[in-house]
């Protein structure tokens, strides 16, 4: 197997098991929950999945889908930001089947893992990448972007709930 190949289905095995816990946690809790935010400084579940959402629009779907960004990264770290359990539930759930089905066309044609998919396009906005990025560079940004958000989710989770608990399959 190539390293195209293995790095693809490495992230494929990554993104699948990160949303699996992600939704769980999301599962167990309460409506109160989704907004809660220990400090005015920190982040709500609500504000998390929002941003994991936006990221997940402006970096993959632009590009698999070919449409506009119209992301507003500001209105992700809204103080209050006011969403369902089940919207929190549908929009990482969304986000999760996106960066797997992306990953899953990358799969399919893994010649596309060093393409510059940006480059022809307006100049990126709130990226820690530029237009100038590789597919492969876009997606290891994804998996530490997501993987450091969905962390802040579980242990938010955890925090309320206390004890999770976990489906194994």
């Amino acid at each position: 197997m190539d390293i195209a190949m293995e790095l693809i289905d490495s992230m494929l095995v990554k993104f699948k098991s990160e949303g699996k816990w992600t939704l769980q946690a999301i599962a167990q809790l309460s409506e109160e929950d989704i907004t809660w935010s220990p400090n005015a400084e920190s982040n709500s579940i609500a504000n998390l999945v929002a941003h994991i959402h936006g990221c997940v629009h402006s970096r993959i779907e632009t590009i698999f889908f070919d449409i506009p960004d119209t992301r507003d990264r500001d209105q992700e770290f809204e103080r209050g930001l006011q969403m369902s359990k089940e919207e929190a539930y549908d929009r990482i759930k969304k986000a999760f089947d996106t960066i797997i089905q992306y990953l899953e066309h990358l799969r399919s044609k893994p010649e596309l893992v060093m393409s510059q998919p940006f480059l022809n396009r307006p100049p990126l906005t709130y990226s820690q990448v530029n237009n100038e990025t590789t597919v492969l560079n876009l997606m290891i940004a994804m998996v530490r972007e997501v993987h450091y958000h969905t962390g802040q989710i579980i242990y938010a989770a955890k925090v309320r709930k206390g004890q999770l608990e976990w489906q194994y399959d």
